[in-house]
């Protein structure tokens, strides 16, 4: 590789608490950032004729090709309105618009720019999909080993962890650091532009405004989280108005929250992937015609969903602050967690054990009121194969409560547990009729979002 060679990676995420109601700016969630990545290493050399070429390798996955021709002049009059002409005509929504996005506000910006010959090779770690089949390849080094499936990308079955928002985010960061000298991410002012960028990129891609917070957790990490302003993005998403683009990236107040957040020492979320697959745009689509059909039970519903959200994020910030304040009395509370199930420390006595009740009452209600809604809606938020999951999970020790992220649905479930049980929640929860299609992934929080990697990491790979 050439010296100019550089990578990114950015972190998947576990939904905990915030499923629909993020749509709307008045209520907060809470992401936890994972360490399943997504990696782009990116290379690049100037291009003689004054063109920009680029190609975006996916090896992992069969004919994951796409190279693009783009006419600098197209891209300035046009902006995001310009067309993309993939040469072997294969389509990728997201990488296209991450292109498209990237391009406009960088040569926007920069005009005078120099033609380059962009190389960019996308990996994701294992635990994105679903791993049948598959052939694991490590670098020379073995800082990585990934999955190489004899499928195409849109053929393998995805976890649910944010693959596509994954992906947005490290190819912007990529990107970036191909068309702009001065891109840096060891300070704020480039982060917060590729999660503008990234947050633009993945709505053109979906069609339509998100809430973004998977992409922000891809970027920050874990963080509680609450929307931008959408007009933001709506006023620029189709615009050929490249001046009004750079403006909104530059913008530093997108009336967002990312606040970063921390899972308490001791306990640890473990994702199980239940083999199945939700699609959640169509979800998300019937239980806002729910809402308005029944605007009054809704607000009912979600009322009291967000005071259990809320409960939580206030219950896990208020076990970090014991951490730091009593450490001692903290080391024998999550010891003792060790020891009892949910319900058993519900019936508990005793110094700080309100803490850990305040978590497991505080999920059990949120579960309740996905459990209303998925009755009200008819939508497979909690559906009823899962709650017995969860149900048959949570009578194990060391188990705080768990939930299904996010929109919910048939990609996964998510718990709470102690740090020191893993190895013993998951050999007692293979002995459970209930668990028998559960895979317990690898995965441990992350305190950073995207991140520059050692190309060198990758050698052997690209």
């Amino acid at each position: 590789m050439a010296s100019q060679a550089r990578a990114f990676s950015s972190t998947a995420k576990a939904f905990l608490a915030g499923g629909y109601l993020v749509l709307f700016p008045e209520y907060a969630a809470y992401v936890v950032a994972l360490s399943a990545r997504m990696h782009a290493v990116s290379n690049f050399k100037r291009d003689e004729d004054g063109f920009f070429k680029i190609t975006v390798n996916s090896p992992q996955f069969k004919n994951g090709c796409w190279s693009y021709e783009i006419d600098p002049e197209k891209i300035k009059t046009n902006g995001l309105t310009a067309e993309l002409f993939e040469v072997e005509a294969r389509r990728n929504p997201f990488v296209e618009a991450t292109i498209l996005t990237v391009f406009s506000y960088a040569l926007g910006k920069y005009p005078k720019m120099e033609g380059k010959d962009i190389t960019i090779t996308m990996f994701s770690d294992p635990e994105y999909h679903s791993q049948k089949g598959a052939v694991k390849k490590s670098s020379d080094n073995g800082s990585y080993a990934f999955l190489y499936h004899g499928e195409e990308i849109t053929g393998v079955n995805k976890t649910g962890l944010g693959s596509s928002a994954g992906l947005v985010t490290s190819l912007t960061a990529s990107l970036l650091s191909c068309l702009v000298e001065e891109f840096d991410l060891s300070g704020a002012l480039w982060k917060e532009k590729v999660h503008n960028l990234a947050q633009i990129a993945h709505c053109k891609a979906q069609g339509k405004i998100g809430s973004g917070f998977d992409v922000a957790s891809a970027t920050f990490g874990s963080i509680v989280y609450r929307r931008f302003n959408s007009k933001l993005v709506t006023n620029v998403i189709d615009s050929s108005d490249v001046d009004s683009l750079i403006k909104v990236v530059d913008n530093s107040d997108w009336e967002t929250m990312h606040s970063p957040c921390v899972l308490p020492r001791g306990i640890r979320l473990l994702m199980g992937d239940v083999e199945g697959g939700s699609e959640t745009p169509k979800m998300v689509s019937k239980v806002l015609e729910w809402k308005r059909a029944n605007p009054g039970k809704c607000l009912q519903v979600w009322s009291a969903l967000n005071e259990s959200n809320m409960k939580l994020t206030n219950a896990l910030l208020e076990l970090n602050a014991l951490s730091s304040s009593s450490f001692t009395e903290y080391e024998t509370l999550i010891k003792n967690l060790s020891f009892y199930n949910s319900n058993e420390i519900l019936q508990l006595e005793g110094d700080n054990v309100e803490y850990l009740q305040n978590v497991i009452e505080s999920l059990s209600d949120i579960r309740k009121y996905l459990k209303i809604m998925t009755l009200e809606t008819g939508v497979s938020i909690e559906p009823d194969e899962q709650s017995n999951i969860l149900d048959a999970v949570c009578k194990v020790k060391g188990v705080l409560g768990g939930v299904v992220p996010g929109a919910g649905g048939y990609d996964a479930i998510c718990m709470l547990v102690a740090s020191a049980e893993v190895a013993n929640i998951v050999a007692s929860t293979r002995l459970l009729p209930e668990c028998e299609h559960v895979r317990w992934m690898s995965l441990s929080e992350q305190s950073l979002g995207l991140i520059e990697e050692n190309v060198a990491d990758f050698s052997g790979l690209v």
